[in-house]
């Protein structure tokens, strides 16, 4: 019993003095452990002198890195008595409804105000297709049940006309289009459909509708695919760089009537 014991003692020892087994992997007995600590070094170093080497970001000295703008320093863009106010019927009555501040509308120059052609004739309601006068304008907005005086009052063409018969000035036009379009003037309102310009918490500026839509056909039209940007390494002359372009358009030939590649 005694002998037993001393022997699985001393072979205990002989495992703990014993280095690891031949096979296992160690990175101290490794080759690899001097490249590792020369390369961390290097990096660090690096790292140090490019900091060092470093300018400074070093802020501009002037207004605009002294103050934040408020509407007070654009009077122009942003009168005072710019705002939201209560909008106001054909009589002057004020109704439910807002008036937004908004830029001049888009017209044509010299089409406004419509009166100095329209009040030397009658108007005629008949549905027709214009001839004489607009014959350039092609209505594709729900054409088959709207026309022209559906928008536009037949006796005061300065004016636009509200389904209710209310008469409205061109500045309120998205009263008009909000009456068909309710989810999208619901958004406009709120700084979400179009654009809107200003302060969160001070006067607003927003683009009317007819700014991005054409009112007599607003639909967008369809954009005309374009060629991937050119790669830095074509940029070396106008001619590698016109080679580059027509040569990335689909469908392209080149002389001898292969695709060009």
């Amino acid at each position: 019993m005694s002998a037993n014991h001393s022997d699985s003692h001393s072979e205990s020892e002989r495992d703990e003095h014993a280095g690891p087994l031949e096979g296992e992997f160690s990175i101290a007995r490794s080759n690899a452990l001097i490249p590792m600590l020369v390369l961390a070094a290097v990096t660090v170093l690096v790292i140090l002198v490019s900091i060092i080497r470093s300018e400074p970001v070093v802020a501009p000295v002037g207004a605009p890195a002294n103050k934040a703008f408020s509407p007070a320093d654009f009077p122009t863009i942003f009168p005072k008595e710019e705002g939201l106010l209560p909008a106001r019927d054909g009589s002057g009555g004020a109704v439910s409804e807002t008036v937004f501040p908004v830029p001049a509308p888009p017209f044509t120059e010299g089409i406004f105000p419509c009166m100095e052609c329209h009040a030397g004739f009658p108007p005629n309601p008949e549905r027709r297709t214009l001839e004489t006068m607009h014959s350039d304008i092609v209505l594709h907005h729900d054409e088959k049940n709207r026309w022209c005086l559906d928008c536009h009052d037949a006796n005061d063409r300065n004016q636009l006309r509200l389904a209710s018969g209310a008469l409205i000035p061109f500045t309120e036009s998205y009263r008009l289009c909000g009456q068909c379009h309710g989810t999208q003037f619901r958004d406009w309102k709120s700084g979400i459909h179009g654009k809107r310009t200003g302060y969160w918490d001070g006067p607003k500026r927003y683009l009317l509708c007819v700014h991005c839509h054409n009112p007599h056909s607003p639909r967008f039209a369809a954009l005309q695919p374009l060629p991937p940007p050119v790669r830095p390494q074509f940029l070396r002359s106008g001619d590698t760089v016109a080679a580059a372009v027509s040569s990335a358009l689909p469908g392209k030939e080149d002389g001898d009537g292969a695709h060009a590649r």
